[in-house]
């Protein structure tokens, strides 16, 4: 029996026996490439996987959670969000090779160590994932994908935790898995995967910084964005759509559309969450009036409009 103690101002029972970090109203957006957001509840860093089993076995059965790598793909509201987060990156940080074509890597690997690693093990076919910008955990949660590369081609099974802390494998055959989206059981995550590639001979660092030099040619690397904003549409390139709606460039606050890639928005420094969210509501409703195509977001967008102090 692990003993309990119970934070007074959220009234969790937490265990003593926590080797990681726990913080109250912790402000997420030290914790995202966007650099905006109000506080988490519960902000919580694992020390390992036990430690995660510990701590889910203590949540009370309606505190939602969510699961944050690093932080990329999402925007998160200025009121925060009333959960308890959980940031896998730096904690499920295992990836190991398990034959001349598979290696298992956790959740909170970044795809660019990936890529990296899957070079140095002569593996082929990794290199698309040193073009992703987040953690594998958010790849196997969205099927995230660059340089034509996807990454659910590679999953040969995943291991996942519910919320009762209970842990186990799954195969590919119990998700349905398309273009930047996948669905499978309820209240469960990804904590890793075994991932499958080809051997090579070819030279995959060169493949790499190849790859990584038309990145930084093509998109605004270095300044604050969440990545992609929307998907691309059938037959068509949200960029496109955006830069001939006259859209490249549009500001609203510190939220601008970018003038190196239109399917980028950026903080210019002070972009509240809620500016960022104007601005890509404006980019679907401009589209959409001028081509009738419907431009779908590829960033989640999580948490409350308001402040807590605002709300009192």
């Amino acid at each position: 029996m692990n003993a309990l103690v119970r934070h007074p101002s959220s009234g969790i029972n937490l265990p003593t026996a926590l080797k990681g970090r726990v913080m109250f109203d912790e402000s997420l957006a030290k914790h995202n490439s966007w650099r905006v957001g109000g506080p988490a509840d519960v902000f919580f860093i694992p020390a390992n996987k036990h430690d995660l089993v510990l701590f889910l076995q203590a949540l009370p059965a309606n505190l939602p959670i969510f699961w944050l790598g690093l932080g990329s793909n999402v925007l998160i509201r200025d009121g925060g969000v009333r959960a308890a987060v959980i940031e896998t990156h730096g904690a499920l940080n295992e990836i190991t090779q398990l034959s001349d074509t598979e290696i298992w890597c956790d959740a909170g690997v970044t795809c660019a160590k990936l890529a990296k690693q899957c070079a140095k093990w002569n593996l082929g076919s990794a290199e698309f994932f040193a073009g992703i910008p987040g953690t594998l955990g958010g790849a196997l949660a969205m099927n995230a994908g660059a340089f034509g590369g996807e990454t659910w081609k590679h999953v040969v099974e995943v291991e996942t935790i519910n919320r009762r802390g209970e842990i186990q494998r799954r195969m590919p055959t119990d998700y349905v898995v398309s273009y930047r989206h996948v669905s499978g059981p309820v209240d469960e995550w990804f904590l890793g995967a075994r991932l499958n590639f080809v051997s090579s001979d070819a030279d995959g660092q060169a493949e790499i910084r190849a790859l990584l030099a038309r990145r930084k040619e093509t998109q605004p690397i270095g300044e604050p964005s969440c990545g992609s904003v929307f998907t691309n549409p059938p037959g068509n390139y949200a960029a496109r759509l955006i830069e001939d709606a006259g859209l490249k460039g549009f500001q609203i606050g510190d939220a601008r559309v970018s003038n190196k890639h239109a399917n980028f928005i950026i903080n210019e420094g002070a972009a509240t969450a809620a500016q960022l969210e104007q601005l890509i509501q404006l980019v679907i409703t401009t589209v959409k009036k001028k081509f009738g195509i419907e431009l779908i977001p590829e960033v989640r967008i999580v948490g409350e409009a308001v402040a807590r102090q605002e709300e009192e």
